[in-house]
C-alpha cells in the first residue's frame, strides 16, 4: 500500500487570529478539520465563499423575519425553524 504524500500549505493572518490559533494546542489537527469542514459542507448561498452579495443579503434578511434558530430537542443540532403563519408570509 502507498503511503498518501503529505504536502505543507500556509497562510498569513492577522494578530489577532494568530493570538487565537496560538491557543490551540495542536494547530494543524484544528485546521485541517475546520477546512475539511468548510470543503465538505459549503454554504448554498455564499459557495464557499463566505461573503453575500448585496442581493444575497436582501433575500437573508427576509429570510430571517420569518426563521429562527432552534436547538433540537433529539439531537441538539442547531437549525433554522420556520415561523410563517401562512405561506403568504413567505413571498
Amino acid at each position: 500500500m502507498k503511503k498518501s504524500q503529505e504536502r505543507i500549505f500556509t497562510f498569513k493572518t492577522d494578530e489577532q487570529l494568530a493570538r487565537q490559533l496560538d491557543q490551540i494546542t495542536n494547530k494543524s489537527e484544528f485546521i485541517r478539520k475546520a477546512i475539511l469542514a468548510g470543503v465538505e459542507h459549503d454554504c448554498p448561498l455564499c459557495h464557499r465563499s463566505g461573503l453575500l452579495t448585496p442581493e444575497q443579503r436582501k433575500h437573508w434578511d427576509h429570510f430571517l423575519t420569518t426563521h429562527t434558530l432552534e436547538k433540537c430537542d433529539e439531537c441538539n443540532a442547531i437549525h433554522y425553524v420556520c415561523n410563517a403563519i401562512n405561506p403568504v408570509d413567505l413571498q
